[in-house]
């Protein structure tokens, strides 16, 4: 990064990184940074964000630094401004390591990636996510070092009961090291996928798959072992851009 988007980052990072946190002025000044047009100071100060109304806010409750820090996320995957990948996807990197629970190096975050409770994903060093994946994250989701997820994955760690709606259940997703979930996935509550293993594209997952396996079907059932020659963990080849 160089130019004028290196200051652009610069700036956003001494923003985010002030002692008190974002503040509404913080979030007016990096959307104006964006290319955005500020908010009204009132719109900010009583503003909520969704994941807010959800009933795990109560035992969770975001603090107003975490509520626009999750605010500017989504805000800028509207701005022009996020197209600019050289500019975007080192600032969604420096949004996850102050929002995820834990956020390793080199993670690269595309367009659209949305959550509901960041504070409750922890991603690995190397994690690479492809556009419009959405993260539900009540109950836990962690994600190991190098994993790849492609277009339009959907993972969920919480379920409602049949008879009665507001009835709801949390169980964490786990996604082990160097394994491929790929394009159209949706990932069920409590399951492990097991290192190295694959999810084949629009395959539904509900139960654990083991390490080095392949996933596939609506349900899916275990089809194969991964063709991986021989190879395991870095020599699999699990880099993603820059």
């Amino acid at each position: 990064m160089r130019g004028r988007n290196k200051e652009i980052f610069q700036r956003i990072e001494a923003i985010l990184d002030q002692d008190q946190g974002v503040d509404a002025a913080g979030v007016n000044e990096t959307l104006g940074l964006l290319g955005g047009n500020p908010l009204d100071p009132g719109m900010l100060k009583d503003l909520m964000i969704y994941s807010e109304t959800l009933p795990k806010a109560q035992e969770r409750p975001y603090t107003e630094h975490e509520r626009f820090l999750h605010f500017l996320w989504d805000a800028f995957d509207k701005l022009p401004a996020c197209l600019c990948v050289t500019l975007a996807i080192p600032l969604r990197r420096l949004f996850a390591e102050r929002l995820f629970g834990k956020c390793g190096k080199g993670v690269i975050i595309e367009e659209n990636l949305r959550f509901n409770f960041p504070a409750f994903i922890e991603l690995g060093q190397g994690v690479f996510f492809n556009r419009n994946v959405f993260l539900d994250s009540k109950g836990g989701i962690e994600i190991g070092d190098f994993v790849g997820i492609a277009e339009d994955v959907r993972i969920f760690s919480h379920g409602h009961s049949e008879a009665e709606h507001l009835e709801r259940s949390y169980h964490k997703v786990t996604i082990g090291a160097y394994a491929k979930i790929y394009s159209g996935v949706t990932i069920l509550p409590g399951v492990t996928m097991g290192e190295a293993s694959i999810a084949a594209s629009g395959a539904m997952i509900t139960k654990d798959v083991e390490p080095g396996m392949v996933a596939a079907g609506v349900p899916a059932k275990v089809v194969r072992e991964r063709k991986s020659e021989g190879r395991q963990g870095d020599d699999l080849g699990h880099i993603w851009l820059f």
